[in-house]
Parts: structure tokens; sequence; C-alpha cells
């Protein structure tokens, strides 16, 4: 189909959030999309337990504040597996540039987690990401 929708490299997401109304919209938003959410979780137990499970993952979006620790240990555990991770916080980014992809600075609108995501997409098959709104940082420029 010569206008079809591009095949996405990221179908498979791992959510690792604390405050609940933005984890329920957040995987609401994104099912509606056409991903696929393994799991939505607010703690930095469950998350490592599902990076370990059978389930593939293609990347994770984490918050830094968890009901059981710091989303930074889930981005470690992550980046050990080589899985993706983008960090959705609202909190200051001390030292995460090693371990995560990039960040989206809550609050923020949907379109701007879609975008987000596109990019990490980019990087990941070698390609320079598109205009990303203000609330996106990137930590890596390539793959």
């Amino acid at each position: 189909m010569l206008f079809g929708k591009k095949k996405r490299r990221i179908t498979r997401l791992l959510i690792v959030e604390d405050e609940p109304l933005l984890a329920f919209d957040t995987e609401h938003f994104l099912t509606e999309e056409g991903f696929a959410v393994v799991a939505t979780t607010d703690s930095v137990r469950e998350a490592i337990g599902h990076l370990d499970g059978p389930d593939a993952i293609d990347l994770v979006l984490a918050d830094l504040g968890l009901r059981d620790g710091n989303g930074a240990d889930v981005a470690q555990a992550a980046r050990t597996r080589n899985v993706p991770v983008l960090l959705v916080t609202g909190r200051p980014l001390d030292e995460v540039e090693a371990i995560a992809m990039g960040c989206l600075s809550k609050p923020y609108p949907q379109r701007h987690l879609l975008a987000a995501i596109a990019a990490i997409e980019a990087l990941l098959d070698g390609r320079p990401p598109r205009r990303l709104p203000a609330s996106v940082k990137l930590f890596q420029t390539t793959a």
C-alpha cells in the first residue's frame, strides 16, 4: 500500500508509573494508538520481573519516583537487557543520561508522548529524529 502506515519497530511497551490516573490514561491512549502494553506497574520489583518475563518488551516508559524505589533502577535493569528506556517524569534528571535514551517531561500532551516514542524508534533505526516538542530531551543521537 502506497500510503499505508509504516510498520512500527516499537510495538510492545512496559509502563512504569506511580500516578494511577496517569498510568491508566497512558495505557488506554497507547492501546488506542495500536501499541501493546505488556504491563503497567508502579513498582521497581515488578517492572524488573516483567523485563525478565516471557513477554518481549520494545520500550520501557519509566517515571523516576516509584512506590518502592527509583525508576532509574528500572532503567538500569532495562539497559543491561538491551531494552531502550524513555523516562517520563517531572523530577530533575540527575545522572540518567547514561541509562535512558531520552526523557519526556511531565506534564505533557499525549501527542508529545507519540513524538517521543517515534524519536526513540528513529534512533534505534539509525535515523535522525524529526523535530521534537520542547518537552522531549534525547540523551543519545545515534542507535
